[in-house]
């Protein structure tokens, strides 16, 4: 935002005796620093970056206040122009939405000549704006610079019947005084006449009622309306004006009535304007709920011992109410600073005026070993942990969502999770289910030629009620694609509903809790409230077993079977007859190969079976591997098997 060092010493006189580069190092240590400085037509002009939290800063008048603040100076009192209000308007106005709460207006006659004093010109150039020599649309201008409230002007001929703001309505267009016709919205706040709609409310005015040289009564607009309201009409026409700036990060509602008799009073000055009647629709709601900020809450934030005297003055000299007892001051911010909200804001104020530069650096007290990881996340940590055993991908996915997407997978409505200043329309919505998310990430993977998609998430989920969003963290898992194929005994197939009940069982899931859900595609899918899951042991895998340095042998057993023999229980059966002699020498017992052909006899097959020994601490004797192949194949031969002439 753009800065004349010469207005701002304006409003605090004070500054006259600062040297430019201090000034820039003076609003850097108040949050604001200054990107340019620079010299235009004799005035010295300063590109200060302003905060989106702070619309009150917008101004010459906002930045003093707050330079007013850090040097404990005073602050050049407001012009008083107030304007006495008439009981029956000549153009009536009605505010039949919300969003505008105080509707200020004047109707003048303009006298036959008009100008705009030539200081007023240069500040506007400096500002940036080209001067129109016309008295209402400069002096609304430099007001907006000035003090920081948009007005507007209308030609009061050009309007018919009386003025209402209202929601636009479908169908309606207004051409914006950048001469484009833009299509309204159902949710753009309008000013309207009996006519149609005349302006977009806070953002531009309309090219069919604009004050041109020709103009011979003005009615005058000073406003106040709801910041979001304005921002998403600007973004929805990508309108972003110096009005809509303003509006859209929190204008000062107070200052709608005396910003139109700021108008007013400066028409009259260098139009000589008439004032036919003056009034206002609607009432300033003031803030009459107190922030409590506690000494020891100042002191810790800051680090060191504050007085409350101090704080109480700082915040006073902001604007603040503060009412005092021991150990507490009782805080009213102003109208302007809508910011300050919480004790923590208060703190942060005080600390910024006092100047950042004073808080003591000091290492945090190392206070002894952590505290120990909560239960809940060592259970999500141990659940994820035997997942990614299982080959499942732990996925993070976005915490929003859009409504059309959350709407199917959850149950519980949108409206108490929906977000009030969205990113965007695909996440408006704290998610009611981790589903949506997951498939899409699997489906993606699949789509791409992956064989098998296995993702998890571990994460809240939202659901509305009366108090707010309640958050539950719960597990989603999603399996798709095709296991199998990578030997004789499993087959390639797809993956099915029963593949992931399997999974969810094995995480001790009580099996009246778990819903796997076709997803399409061959992927399914199921989600379960962490509490419902059992607690699980630290330790899920065996402990690391040293490699030994000795010889490993391995030696084959050639069996012919039955072509229907049971593979696991021959298996199993060959292993529980060597574990009680081999013990852990025994390294590996699996079947190799396997042999089918018309020289066998009929209904045979040979299955080739490699057994592996090794020892940790010495080398294994021919006679004791001969003894461990002798009693595996008697074991084999108990289960039907002999061996392969």
């Amino acid at each position: 935002m753009l800065i004349e060092r010469a207005a701002l010493c304006q409003e605090l006189p004070a500054l006259e005796d600062i040297p430019p580069q201090a000034l820039c190092e003076l609003l850097a240590a108040l949050g604001f620093p200054v990107d340019a400085l620079e010299e235009r037509d004799g005035a010295l002009i300063l590109d200060v970056d302003i905060t989106p939290n702070r619309g009150d800063a917008m101004s010459h008048r906002g930045l003093a206040r707050d330079l007013a603040a850090k040097l404990m100076v005073e602050l050049l009192p407001m012009p008083d122009p107030r304007v006495d209000e008439g009981v029956e308007p000549l153009i009536p106005v009605l505010l039949d939405n919300p969003a505008c709460s105080i509707y200020a207006t004047a109707v003048l006659e303009l006298g036959p000549a008009q100008f705009t004093p030539e200081d007023i010109q240069a500040f506007l150039r400096s500002m940036g704006s080209t001067p129109k020599n016309l008295a209402p649309v400069d002096a609304s201008n430099e007001l907006l610079h000035r003090y920081g409230q948009p007005t507007h002007a209308f030609d009061a001929d050009r309007l018919v019947g009386g003025i209402i703001v209202r929601w636009a309505r479908a169908g309606e267009c207004l051409v914006t005084l950048d001469g484009i016709e833009r299509k309204l919205d159902a949710q753009d706040l309008v000013i309207a006449d009996e006519s149609g709609p005349v302006a977009l409310a806070g953002v531009m005015g309309g090219e069919a009622t604009k004050v041109t040289e020709a103009t011979r009564r003005v009615l005058l607009e000073s406003a106040s309306f709801d910041a979001k309201t304005i921002r998403l009409t600007a973004r929805r026409h990508n309108l972003h004006t110096d009005a809509s700036h303003r509006f859209g990060r929190g204008a000062d509602p107070a200052m709608a009535k005396p910003g139109r008799d700021l108008l007013l009073r400066r028409i009259e000055n260098w139009a000589g304007a008439k004032v036919e009647g003056v009034w206002s629709a609607g009432r300033l709601h003031e803030r009459t709920a107190t922030v409590v900020l506690p000494k020891d809450l100042l002191q810790r934030i800051g680090g060191e011992a504050l007085s409350l005297a101090e704080a109480s003055e700082r915040l006073q000299r902001l604007g603040c109410r503060v009412g005092t007892e021991p150990g507490l001051l009782h805080v009213t911010p102003p109208t302007w600073r809508h910011d300050l909200a919480i004790p923590e804001d208060l703190a942060e104020e005080v600390l910024r005026l006092r100047g950042y530069d004073r808080i003591p650096t000091a290492l945090p007290p190392l206070e002894g070993p952590p505290l120990p990881l909560s239960p809940d996340y060592l259970h999500a940590r141990r659940t994820a942990t035997r997942l990614a055993h299982q080959g499942f991908h732990q996925t993070v996915t976005f915490g929003f969502t859009g409504a059309t997407e959350d709407g199917p997978a959850t149950s519980t409505p949108t409206e108490g999770r929906t977000l009030g200043n969205p990113l965007g329309l695909e996440f408006a919505v704290m998610r009611g289910s981790l589903l949506p998310s997951l498939k899409s990430a699997a489906l993606a993977n699949l789509r791409q030629g992956v064989g098998q998609a296995k993702l998890f998430e571990i994460a809240p989920v939202y659901a509305s009620a009366p108090a707010g969003p309640q958050e539950t963290r719960t597990l989603c898992a999603v399996w798709g694609g095709t296991v199998g194929g990578r030997d004789p005994y499993s087959p390639a197939r797809p993956v099915s509903e029963a593949d992931l009940r399997g999974i969810a069982l094995d995480l001790g899931a009580p099996p009246d809790q778990v819903r796997i859900r076709d997803l399409g595609e061959g992927l399914f899918g199921f989600e379960i409230a962490m509490t419902c899951l059992p607690a699980t042991p630290d330790r899920i895998i065996p402990a690391f077993r040293p490699f030994s340095r000795f010889p490993a042998v391995e030696r084959d057993l050639s069996l012919m079977v039955e072509v229907d023999a049971n593979y696991p229980s021959l298996k199993q059966a060959m292993a529980d007859r060597l574990n009680p002699l081999a013990g852990s020498s025994l390294r590996d017992l699996r079947c190799v190969d396997v042999f089918r052909h018309k020289s066998l006899p009929a209904g045979k097959q040979a299955w080739l079976m490699r057994l592996g020994f090794q020892h940790s601490d010495r080398t294994l004797t021919g006679e004791e591997v001969d003894s461990w192949m002798a009693a595996a194949l008697e074991a084999a031969r108990s289960q039907g098997a002999e061996l392969r002439g």
